[in-house]
């Protein structure tokens, strides 16, 4: 199995105008560890030091940590450097032999007594993916009745790529989902958000998936969309699909329109971006602040082809 090991620095950091005399923080920046992504190295480095630290795992099976700082400080930085070994998860995808998205849907509906389905809840609206009417008809053009589910799902993202523009800065993470869909253009949050949005609307389970991908192409290509920050798109559940692992899982770019490859690192999965933010909290004092993140993904080694796998075209 060819295999990439990156290095992902993540450097956050506030600056205050005023004292911050207390504040508890939670950071989502450790990446996932499973059978295609190793991994080898995480460092945390938190300044000023915290008081309280604690590290666990929240319901969703993310790497969390928890801080607190109770001395007087006027700035915060956060650097995250992470070394993981990713392998190619979807190199043998068979789109057309998933399973009819009706039927997968359907198995999902409320039946009484019936057993609870834990991936029902990534179908259902979220705080950030509300119901919007618009977005069945726009995902009807791709799911037609019968279709497999996969080879719809990437129809639906080649067309959020052609359809919507990546503006950087265009919109920020409060901006409603309807806006988006009115204005035709966002950054990869959005996007997410509309593949999520779409597809629950007709009652199928998507994930919001959080992490980095390659800051260049390949060999030195150009850049690639969502790079220079945390990236996000959505995982699609097609179980029992050739070339999907067992948890039915598939991702999907939508800005950048492909499969990820070894080329995107997971950190957190979630209902949409409220979920796995990378470093959220409530301070006391500070006044007005600036923010200024900056992210840097690099290979370290490659073994084998290209670590991203562009798209074959859908018939």
């Amino acid at each position: 199995m060819d295999t990439v090991l990156l290095e992902v620095t993540h450097d956050t950091r506030y600056d205050y105008g005023a004292p911050v005399s207390l504040a508890h923080h939670l950071a989502h920046l450790q990446p996932l560890a499973d059978a295609y992504q190793q991994r080898l190295e995480f460092d945390l480095a938190i300044d000023p030091a915290p008081g309280h630290r604690r590290d666990g795992v929240d319901a969703l099976g993310n790497a969390e940590c928890r801080f607190s700082l109770a001395q007087p400080h006027t700035s915060l930085h956060v650097r995250a450097i992470s070394r993981v070994r990713v392998a190619p998860r979807f190199a043998g995808l068979q789109a057309a032999r998933s399973p009819a998205w009706q039927t997968l849907a359907e198995s999902l509906r409320y039946v009484a007594l019936a057993p609870f389905q834990p991936v029902l809840e990534f179908a259902l609206p979220s705080p950030y993916v509300p119901r919007l009417v618009p977005l069945r008809r726009y995902a009807a053009l791709s799911f037609r009745p019968g279709r497999p589910v996969a080879e719809a799902a990437i129809e639906l993202m080649h067309r959020v790529h052609a359809d919507f523009s990546y503006e950087s800065q265009s919109t920020d993470i409060d901006t409603p989902l309807d806006e988006v869909w009115a204005h035709k253009r966002g950054v990869c949050q959005d996007f997410a958000h509309l593949m999520a949005g779409a597809m629950r609307m007709l009652g199928l389970p998507v994930r919001y998936v959080s992490g980095y991908l390659l800051t260049r192409a390949p060999d030195g290509g150009a850049p690639m969309q969502g790079a220079d920050a945390s990236h996000a798109w959505v995982q699609v559940w097609c179980p029992g699909t050739p070339g999907v692992p067992p948890d039915g899982w598939l991702d999907l770019d939508p800005t950048n329109n492909l499969v990820p490859g070894s080329g995107h690192v997971r950190v957190a999965v979630g209902r949409d971006f409220g979920d796995v933010t990378p470093l959220r909290g409530v301070i006391r004092g500070g006044g007005r602040h600036t923010l200024n993140v900056g992210v840097q993904t690099r290979v370290l080694d490659r073994a084998g082809p290209d670590p991203e796998r562009e798209l074959l075209e859908m018939p």
